[in-house]
């Protein structure tokens, strides 16, 4: 009964680390457009503080230890999906470092990015989590 307790924080936990890193570039977007020192512009700060620090940050950790305890529950270390799923949510991580890099960056009106550019870097969580969807349930390795 715990690993079903687990598995269902997990998902939780993945949903909010996700939603999060789908919803902060598209802050970022819009800031980009946004002059510097401007009411708009300070405003994106906050949002973009509050969403990394109270959802994104917490929902990262929680996705990690809970998944780790499944992993170590099921013995999946084993399996081929799981290095491919263990890949992507590494690589999702480094991205979610990346974005609190870029939410530094304009915390101190240093951004050098187009609105273009957090377009297109949106886009990167939506394939990893495509990919670590599929191997979850596809397990095609």
């Amino acid at each position: 009964m715990i690993y079903l307790w687990i598995k269902a924080f997990h998902i939780v936990a993945v949903i909010s680390w996700m939603a999060a890193l789908l919803y902060l570039p598209r802050l970022l977007v819009y800031h980009a457009d946004a002059a510097p020192g401007s009411e708009k512009s300070e405003t994106f700060k906050v949002m973009e503080r509050r969403l990394l620090k109270a959802i994104a940050n917490p929902a990262m950790g929680a996705t990690w230890i809970l998944g780790l305890i499944l992993v170590y529950l099921t013995g999946a270390w084993s399996e081929g999906w799981f290095h491919g799923k263990f890949l992507l949510v590494f690589v999702l991580s480094g991205y979610h470092g990346w974005l609190s890099g870029q939410v530094k960056n304009f915390a101190a009106d240093r951004n050098k990015k187009s609105a273009r550019y957090f377009r297109i870097a949106n886009e990167i969580p939506t394939l990893l989590m495509i990919g670590i969807v599929i191997l979850v349930i596809v397990k095609p390795l």
